[in-house]
């Protein structure tokens, strides 16, 4: 057997500070890798190996269409899931693109079977790789936000990369879905890159959470290095009940098929981009929720304490065209772990108030 390589670095999300362990993956397999070792237990060409794999796949999709949960005894399950909010047993279920998902989960004997095998391999913190230390929106100059109309800022170290390689990238990718290399660049160099975001589309509106990543290769026969940023970046999020329906307009969600959180009602005199900020007290089980201006150290809304599910009101703030906004909290724990373990206390979406 071979090792397992990781590499310990610090968590910035957390305060005193603490230490992750976070995987290093020596290469990716596909069908090509699959087939040649199938080929070796069985005797099969790599062609016929990796025919073979696809037509499982191919299988396993159908199965899964048909509505079968698929088991391979001692590996993996595959089975649709549902995720769907309805507001009674008869409303009309939401498109299917919304429904329907895809759970695969590892048997016990299979993990169990990796945890008796494998061993693990410090890599050290000293070897050379892409280092993204923050994160701006040059034209709102906001830290941590995709804007998809301005310029995004990474900063750290080792990130240069030649973008015209074919494995050395800069990839932005949502944490519910979709993935897009970046190819528009207004500089690329060791210490900063600037780029014009081409930010992919997720399952749902209220899916604006995103990563970003380098991956370079320093020497020409060198292994590929990733490094990925440590914060979640968001984009704004559009507001408009008229066009969300009856539901409100999700917000304030990290990967989920349901949001955490809906605006379901405001008042308004203009379209306005604002902030709304919630912040997770450590000392209590609550939540404070308040609207807040674009600029740091602008005007704030007052603070709104949320210590469970259901309706509130958010004053706006001076100088504000909106007066006020009323948000429904679904899913308060969810929004409070959330915080609390990915966003060190403190949440902030952009928001589009249409009139």
């Amino acid at each position: 057997m071979g090792t397992v390589q990781y590499r310990v670095e610090p968590n910035p999300l957390t305060k005193p500070v603490s230490y992750k362990l976070r995987f290093m993956p020596k290469q990716t397999a596909g069908y090509d890798e699959l087939a040649a070792a199938v080929g070796k237990d069985t005797g099969m060409t790599a062609e016929q190996a990796k025919a073979f794999l696809q037509s499982t796949v191919k299988n396993i999709r159908e199965m899964l269409c048909n509505g079968i949960q698929v088991t391979l005894e001692e590996a993996l399950t595959f089975c649709p899931s549902l995720s769907g909010r309805l507001n009674s047993p008869d409303d009309p279920l939401p498109p299917i693109d919304e429904l329907v998902r895809i759970s695969v989960s590892a048997t016990r004997p299979f993990v169990q079977y990796v945890q008796q095998n494998v061993s693990l391999e410090r890599v050290s913190t000293e070897e050379k790789a892409p280092s993204i230390l923050s994160t701006a929106d040059t034209t709102l100059e906001l830290n941590n936000v995709l804007n998809p109309d301005g310029v995004l800022r990474l900063t750290g170290s080792n990130l240069l990369f030649d973008k015209s390689k074919p494995d050395c990238r800069c990839v932005i990718a949502g944490t519910q879905s979709g993935s897009t290399t970046q190819s528009q660049f207004a500089g690329i160099s060791d210490g900063e890159i600037l780029l014009v975001p081409h930010i992919p589309a997720q399952a749902h509106p209220w899916n604006n959470e995103y990563t970003v990543s380098i991956t370079t290769r320093y020497t020409e026969h060198g292994s590929l290095r990733t490094g990925i940023y440590g914060r979640k970046l968001r984009t704004p999020l559009t507001v408009d009940l008229a066009a969300a329906g009856a539901s409100g307009a999700g917000i304030l969600t990290g990967s989920e098929d349901a949001a955490h959180v809906r605006v379901t009602s405001y008042t308004a005199s203009a379209t306005e981009r604002l902030r709304i900020q919630v912040d997770s007290s450590l000392q209590e089980n609550m939540l404070a929720f308040r609207l807040i201006a674009m600029q740091d150290g602008g005007a704030v809304g007052a603070m709104v304490p949320v210590v469970e599910n259901g309706e509130f009101t958010l004053p706006g703030f001076a100088g504000s065209a909106v007066s006020d906004m009323i948000i429904a909290v679904d899913n308060y724990a969810a929004l409070r772990t959330m915080i609390r373990n990915n966003y060190d206390g403190r949440l902030v979406d952009i928001l589009d108030v249409v009139v």
